[in-house]
């Protein structure tokens, strides 16, 4: 536990450091953390890195979707709250549904990632007017932000598993 601790630890300072410094507005280290305990919850190998990663990505791409539909089209006049939860409805049956597909099928890293990327874009308002463009190829962009920062967590989870095992040597403390 000790070599996990310090591993963590020190990693997660460099993690906070690189998203308030030199990685600052292209990831955030609240999102960071969510792909690092992903990782860990995934299992800690090779296949919690994959999943984490595609299936995260996955539920942040339907988020930006949901977004751009909420914002873009409207539903014959209905309320905003009424066009969020249609297109909302929408995007999160497709999230689930496409678990039956074998690399999309981890559901909660996939709803991590979605939760995540629509947590960023509400920051921008109540009204959703300023919810972040879904469609920018920059780093106004939430699922861009989000999906680097899951990214950078769970290389960081993988990184914090060898570290520790490197400290305790090799084996679990």
């Amino acid at each position: 536990m000790f070599g996990l601790a310090l591993s963590i630890g020190g990693l997660g300072a460099l993690a906070t450091w690189l998203a308030l410094s030199p990685l600052a507005g292209m990831v955030t280290i609240w999102a960071i953390f969510i792909g690092w305990g992903q990782y860990f919850h995934n299992g800690g190998d090779t296949a919690a890195l994959k999943n984490t990663i595609v299936c995260s990505l996955f539920g942040s791409v339907l988020a930006g979707i949901a977004f751009a539909l909420i914002t873009q089209v409207g539903l014959g006049g209905a309320s905003l709250a009424v066009n969020a939860a249609v297109w909302v409805g929408v995007t999160v049956f497709i999230l689930v549904m496409g678990a039956s597909i074998p690399a999309l099928s981890v559901i909660p890293s996939a709803v991590y990632g979605f939760a995540a990327t629509a947590a960023y874009a509400i920051h921008a308002g109540e009204d959703l007017s300023a919810a972040g463009n879904t469609l920018a190829m920059d780093f106004s962009n939430p699922v861009i932000v989000v999906s680097l920062s899951i990214i950078v967590g769970a290389l960081f989870g993988l990184a914090s598993a060898k570290v520790a095992g490197m400290i305790s040597g090799g084996g679990d403390d």
